[in-house]
């Protein structure tokens, strides 16, 4: 008989200080799929659930596919979205399987559970409690201990920008394959760091985090099954937010070594996984100074401080409003969410100018508000639905939709503004609206790390804007209530034994 195996996608980075809705709408361009659509979607896709298919046909597995979700990081789970896609799982898992493989995030906070990954776990545990169980997680998971205890293989990325979804996804097969026949049994242990990371902080190609991440390959080159350093979601606010160090072994001591040795050198290196900002006005003084010595390619402006990816209102006007306070020209931005402008101009209609109302919708309980909305003349050159097919490096082949979108074109800069946030991650953010990014002095994108795959060879040189938004890295802007405490960087004195 075949292995009968069942495999699930639910993704979320919650950012707990967002006031943007998370229902179950957001998991899709179109919702979340089940079933049969959910396993031809996303059959041949560059995630790691494409790889868990792809490994159970090799293999001659017959594999149910409950649930294909995923939504851009956003306020907390709706509780009734998460019980629908949990409830999908959990009950394709108990009508019967040889192995489960899911493709989780890590750092789901959802209405009523601040781990929502755990409770998920513990509710397949209830209905399989012995079912070998492999998951593949984000690089910026918050590791917790009922996440250790449920799974038999956690494997999580190890790029930032994330370029190996797919890979991670194979590596997690592979070790739950292995196992299934008459290999090493796996066993799982993590670290836990006092430490809260700053996301630009864990870029993996620069600093702290790729030594940590070097170091990690080394162990696993040198016979560990697997290691990973996840440098968690800081703007989730609950216990366990913050670093961590996940390592499968042969043995539960083998894998605790790694484990502790590992977040040992992290700790020594802590300061390199604080971030912190310069002035805005500085930022983009930096930008036209690049842009003098750049000729014809543009310098890409980062608002990581509205960045979509980790829960942003994709609304902010901060970095713009900077760039006309001090001159600049020929920009462009995008996208922009702001449905109520989008509506406005599609009323107007394709070539129509209007005088029109941008950004600043949502309140952001930063102190900031209320916030001014930035009144500009501008022409609409374009209207389109939204939807673009990624061809970049990251969740490639995938569709995604930015709902409704319009062109707003005025003398110093052109905006994609649409219904949905959106992060630019990929160059069809702009081209399916019939933009051409290569043709500003300036791009302001609201993106950390997503964005740089697909902009930076198109870019002279990028400049990280940090705007007063619910992704900023100052964390000053921030009540932290639920996290462990002390903490590092909030609690400059803490320890870690």
């Amino acid at each position: 008989m075949p292995l009968k195996i069942v495999a699930a996608r639910m993704n979320h980075e919650t950012n707990t200080f967002s006031p943007v809705p998370t229902p179950l709408a957001s998991f899709g361009p179109d919702g979340p799929t089940f079933g049969a659509a959910a396993h031809a979607q996303a059959r041949g896709s560059r995630t790691a659930l494409g790889a868990f298919i792809d490994a159970a046909e090799t293999r001659g597995a017959t594999m149910s596919v409950a649930v294909n979700a995923t939504a851009n990081p956003s306020g907390r789970v709706d509780a009734a979205a998460y019980e629908h896609l949990a409830d999908a799982i959990v009950g394709t898992i108990q009508a019967g399987c040889d192995a489960i493989l899911l493709d989780l995030h890590g750092a789901m906070v959802t209405e009523r559970f601040d781990d929502g990954e755990g409770e998920l776990l513990r509710r397949i545990r209830a209905v399989a409690p012995d079912t070998p169980l492999a998951v593949a997680l984000d690089l910026h998971g918050n590791i917790t201990q009922p996440m250790i205890d449920a799974a038999d293989v956690i494997v999580g990325f190890k790029t930032y920008p994330h370029i190996d979804m797919y890979e991670t996804g194979v590596h997690a097969a592979r070790l739950l394959f292995e196992w299934l026949d008459g290999g090493p049994r796996p066993h799982v242990t993590w670290a836990q760091p006092p430490l809260l990371s700053h996301t630009l902080r864990s870029a993996t190609g620069e600093g702290a985090m790729q030594r940590a991440v070097d170091s990690a390959r080394q162990f696993e080159r040198d016979g560990l099954l697997a290691a990973t350093v996840f440098a968690g979601f800081s703007l989730a606010d609950f216990h366990d937010a913050g670093v961590s160090v996940v390592t499968v072994g042969r043995s539960q001591d083998e894998a605790q070594r790694a484990a502790d040795d590992l977040a040992r050198a992290i700790w020594r290196e802590r300061d390199g996984f604080v971030y912190t900002s310069v002035p805005l006005a500085d930022s983009v003084a930096q930008a036209r100074t690049l842009q003098a010595q750049a000729g014809r390619r543009p310098v890409l402006l980062l608002d990581h401080g509205d960045n979509v990816m980790s829960g942003g209102t994709c609304d902010t006007t901060d970095v713009l409003e900077e760039c006309l306070r001090q001159g600049l020209s020929s920009i462009g931005v995008g996208p922009l969410c702001d449905p109520a402008a989008v509506a406005a101009a599609t009323e107007a209609g394709l070539g129509a100018t209007l005088d029109i109302e941008l950004g600043n919708v949502r309140p952001l309980g930063l102190g900031t508000d209320p916030r001014t909305r930035l009144r500009v003349r501008a022409r609409v050159r374009a209207l389109t639905d939204g939807r673009f097919r990624i061809t970049g490096p990251i969740y490639t082949g995938e569709t995604w939709a930015m709902g409704r979108t319009a062109v707003l074109e005025t003398d110093a800069f052109t905006v994609v503004v649409t219904e949905r946030p959106m992060e630019p991650l990929d160059l069809g953010v702009f081209n399916s609206a019939g933009v051409d990014p290569t043709r500003f002095d300036y791009l302001i994108l609201k993106s950390r790390m997503y964005c740089r795959p697909s902009f930076v060879p198109i870019a002279a040189g990028l400049v990280e804007c940090d705007s007063r938004g619910v992704a900023s890295s100052d964390y000053g802007l921030f009540r932290f209530e639920r996290v462990r405490r002390p903490i590092y960087p909030l609690d400059p004195g803490a320890t870690y034994a």
